[in-house]
């Protein structure tokens, strides 16, 4: 078990705890093949990107159908790839019956393309932000981000990879055939009631851990079978669920190479066979098949019996050896604590500043917020504060922490990316390296941040925990930089 994330096991097993009874055995629900999200390339689009933001009904489970949300679809959204470079032209209409935003979650743009509470876009209205891309390649992704409303829209299906490519990336042969050999991977955790339908509660036990589910899907699809190439395979790995972590391993144990974290490619991959995502956090890995066998993908968990089945893979064809991996991958000039220009303390803390607010319904979440639920730095979050002001251009240290009730907090900065410099006193843990927007704070965690990106007083930036249920109910703060 990874120092630093001892207390995941407990998490899981009492934010699933007194939910509905789980749906059968994996072995009497049918197989289905792996849903591919459609892609649209930047580059490619005769104008704008084009996304709506609408309801539908969608069947998860054989024979049911639920309500859901999506982008240009009944759940979830295509998968969108920009190219580093360009200015990237988009029109989001809003179909929905309440206001929404468009969040590019690990693209480092300005305040007022963002997409975060104050870009809001209200019913009929369609939103034409010119997003500059200006990073290394990278596995970002877009999701539904209203005052209040975040949990609910995203569990909903409103969510989607975006892709930045760029030629440095091109240029190592990764595999890069969408679809074929470079796989999209949502992971997601659904609830559903004993007649397969989805249902999302909203009471003390989602309010407190946030919302876990019965059900794991993966692009949309419960233990899916995805028929792949004998040979090398990049899986693009997103938790789009509102609040578990996935600690992912393979059934048969074998290795696989982690290459790439939110903020991009690591300098050279890392070997593992096990690796943990928390909700919002992104990773890219090499996995070879050239054996032929056929594999699951599971989710290990720490509590007993938590381990369930994620996905299936069946290698096709005659098995070849394995591609060669880059022993090298990206290079980044990383800032120094010498170059800092100040240090602030960040305070994350559940459960002691009261619970009222309870109530069920749409405004559940936004009325415990009112009330103190989630805090950061002892205030719930308040769109008309400002929290923190940053210089353009500065590199500050944020030592994140959490107190009182114990539990695992995943954070994440709106238009920066960061590099973890210490946890827990001591040298980060290996799942830490690279270039993040999102990290697992459970003890103090010393994080280096520099500030690339302008947001103004009117359309801040945002920094919260990405249990969305937390986010929603007051753990949330902004900042402004110029």
């Amino acid at each position: 078990m990874s120092r630093g994330w001892k207390r995941r096991g407990f998490l899981q097993a009492a934010g699933a705890a007194g939910f509905a009874a789980a749906l059968g055995p994996a072995s009497a629900q049918e197989a289905r093949r792996l849903p591919i999200p459609p892609l649209l390339d930047a580059r490619a689009a005769r104008g704008p990107i084009e996304l709506v933001a609408q309801a539908g009904q969608f069947e998860f489970l054989p024979g049911r159908t639920s309500p859901t949300a999506g982008y240009n679809g009944a759940y979830l959204g295509p998968t969108l790839r920009v190219h580093a470079g360009d200015d990237v032209r988009f029109a989001v209409t809003n179909r929905l019956q309440e206001d929404t935003t468009v969040h590019w979650h690990g693209l480092l743009v300005p305040s007022e393309v963002d997409g975060g509470p104050h870009n809001t876009i209200a019913p009929g209205a369609t939103w034409r932000p010119t997003v500059p891309v200006r990073q290394a390649a990278a596995t970002a992704w877009y999701h539904a981000h209203p005052h209040g409303r975040t949990g609910a829209q995203v569990y909903s299906g409103l969510a989607g990879l975006l892709l930045v490519t760029d030629a440095q990336e091109q240029a190592l042969g990764l595999p890069a055939r969408y679809g074929v050999d470079d796989l999209p991977i949502v992971l997601q955790d659904k609830l559903f009631d004993r007649e397969q339908r989805l249902v999302r509660p909203v009471n003390h036990m989602t309010a407190m851990h946030g919302l876990h589910g019965n059900v794991l899907l993966v692009n949309g699809a419960p233990q899916p079978v995805a028929e792949v190439p004998a040979g090398l395979l990049r899986l693009r790995l997103l938790n789009a669920g509102n609040a578990r972590l996935f600690d992912l391993a393979f059934d048969d144990g074998r290795s696989f190479h982690w290459i790439a974290s939110e903020g991009g490619l690591l300098r050279e991959p890392v070997p593992l066979k096990r690796l943990s995502l928390a909700a919002g956090q992104r990773a890219e890995i090499l996995v070879d098949f050239a054996d032929g066998r056929a594999v699951r993908l599971l989710d290990v968990g720490q509590a007993p019996r938590r381990t369930q089945p994620v996905m299936q893979f069946l290698p096709q064809g005659a098995g070849a050896p394995g591609s060669a991996i880059p022993a090298k991958l990206a290079q980044w000039d990383s800032r120094t604590v010498a170059q800092s220009a100040r240090r602030r303390r960040i305070v994350l803390a559940s459960g002691g500043m009261g619970m009222g607010g309870m109530g069920g319904g749409m405004g559940g979440m936004a009325g415990m917020a009112s009330h103190g639920l989630h805090v950061i730095d002892s205030k719930p979050f308040d769109m008309g504060r400002i929290d923190q002001r940053v210089r353009l251009g500065d590199v500050e240290i944020w030592e994140v922490t959490v107190a009182g009730m114990v539990m695992l907090h995943p954070f994440h900065i709106h238009g920066v990316h960061f590099e973890v410099l210490r946890r827990g006193g001591q040298e980060p843990v290996v799942e830490d390296q690279g270039r993040r927007d999102t990290v697992i704070v459970d003890e103090p965690v010393e994080l280096l941040v520099h500030f690339t990106q302008r947001a103004s007083e009117q359309a801040p930036f945002m920094y919260h925990c990405h249990i969305l249920e937390h986010e929603d109910a007051g753990m949330m703060g902004q900042f402004t930089v110029g």
